[in-house]
């Protein structure tokens, strides 16, 4: 590669971390002006169609993810959003057991995860957790660091620091391989967040030719993925 198609690259990158943080301020407003009521996304759903649950990432409230909800209760699936999770800044364990709760509560079944980043560690810890483990059936994950992030060491919270590679039970975590054939991780060519990205070991990986942590949620492709997984059938 020669110096201008360096040069290119890195303004290409520059440019996709730029309109990734453009759309996560617009749609973190969008959240805020929403009125939406997580209710309304639990009805109207097909006869027999499988329930969903979606699990946001760090500092993200349920209402982030309103373009993937409303793209997945067009297709007749009734979507469940867990509200106590709140913005999703306590731990892996403790999220995952807030979700888990709500899942008995409810008691759903059959359910497929489709969660965004640190959401997708909290879904395959439901998927390995006895309580939890017979009701989740498949998941989707987006731009999840299985593998955590080695930028989380320069993080000033202690909730992005939890990230980092050398955190023991992210290590437990990547290290059960149990489930990964039912998880499909879809993930950017460059994620700014992850620069390790996002390869689960017996998952369904599938990167996209793409830039960003965040955009990514509104790509037409990953909506097709998720489409494909509520069919019953796994990408490739």
């Amino acid at each position: 590669m020669n110096r201008l198609q360096r040069l290119l690259r890195v303004l290409r990158r520059a440019l996709g971390w730029l309109e990734d943080y453009i759309y996560l301020g617009r749609h973190h407003v969008r959240g805020f002006l929403a009125r939406a009521d997580p209710a309304q996304y639990r009805g109207d759903a097909a006869h027999g169609a499988s329930p969903v649950v979606v699990i946001p990432g760090i500092y993200e409230s349920w209402t982030f993810m309103l373009p993937l909800i409303e793209h997945v209760h067009d297709r007749g699936h009734p979507v469940h959003v867990v509200e106590p999770l709140g913005y999703n800044v306590g731990s892996v364990a403790r999220m995952a057991d807030v979700v888990g709760d709500y899942l008995r509560g409810n008691g759903l079944e059959n359910v497929t995860i489709i969660a965004h980043s640190k959401g997708g560690l909290i879904g395959k810890l439901l998927m390995t957790t006895a309580e939890s483990a017979g009701r989740v059936q498949r998941m989707v994950a987006i731009g999840t660091p299985f593998s955590g992030s080695r930028y989380a060491a320069y993080a000033v919270t202690p909730m992005v620091r939890a990230f980092s590679p050398k955190n023991r039970m992210l290590r437990q975590l990547l290290a059960n391989l149990d489930v990964n054939h039912r998880i499909v991780s879809a993930y950017s060519a460059f994620d700014p967040h992850i620069p390790g990205g996002c390869w689960l070991e017996g998952g369904v990986n599938i990167r996209l030719e793409s830039t960003g942590h965040f955009k990514i949620l509104a790509e037409k492709r990953v909506h097709d993925i998720i489409d494909q997984v509520l069919a019953g059938t796994m990408p490739s």
